[in-house]
């Protein structure tokens, strides 16, 4: 039961939820994330990736804000899902110190730099604004734990594959954490780079 092996205030937060009892693929894939393994996590809609993905963001970071550059990122398609993956993680980070911030083209890139710079635990962003911060280094990634990608399809997308390589090349080391509902060739290409010994959890 791994909701039973994650932080105090993790479980409290899942009480407040009424989740209690762990989706198949939680139950795989919670582990395996925990062990600091990179991951392919494929699963069907409705299985508990989302959670799975805010959960192990939040057990990474020990639940605690600390520094001021980004321990944890999380790459998206569009505004949308990350405004839904922001509101999503205030459920779970309300009143705990933890700072959540969310970047989409729409929002002006300065703008975005100079918040990030006052202080960020946990960004959330899409490719093309991503590749635009770190461009304008306007992100720093020398605290970076764990990077996460929500319904990764997306990178089948030239725009989004090449941006997601620019990040990946300014990145010295980190955890990498692909969701998606299936395998497709785009994801497959990265198990020859810093994908190379990566699992893959399947539902």
């Amino acid at each position: 039961m791994p909701f039973k092996k994650l932080h105090s205030d993790i479980q409290e937060k899942l009480e407040i939820q009424k989740i209690s009892t762990p989706t198949p693929f939680q139950s795989k894939s919670i582990p395996v994330i925990k062990s600091g393994a990179n991951l392919y996590g494929l699963a069907p809609k409705d299985s508990g990736k989302t959670t799975t993905l805010i959960l192990t963001t939040l057990q990474k970071l020990n639940f605690e804000p600390k520094g001021d550059s980004p321990r944890a990122m999380v790459l998206v398609e569009n505004k949308e899902i990350a405004l839904a993956m922001y509101d999503a993680f205030l459920k779970f980070t309300k009143n705990s110190g933890l700072r959540v911030y969310v970047g989409y083209d729409q929002l002006h890139i300065d703008v975005q730099k100079s918040e990030i710079y006052e202080g960020v635990d946990i960004l959330i962003s899409t490719p093309r604004t991503l590749k635009k911060l770190f461009l304008l280094n306007g992100v720093n990634t020398s605290q970076l734990q764990l990077f996460s990608l929500d319904n990764a399809e997306f990178l089948a997308k030239s725009s989004s594959y090449d941006a997601f390589l620019t990040v990946t090349q300014s990145i010295t080391k980190c955890q990498y954490v692909f969701y998606s509902e299936k395998t497709h060739s785009v994801l497959k290409r990265f198990k020859s780079s810093f994908m190379e010994h990566s699992k893959t959890i399947s539902i």
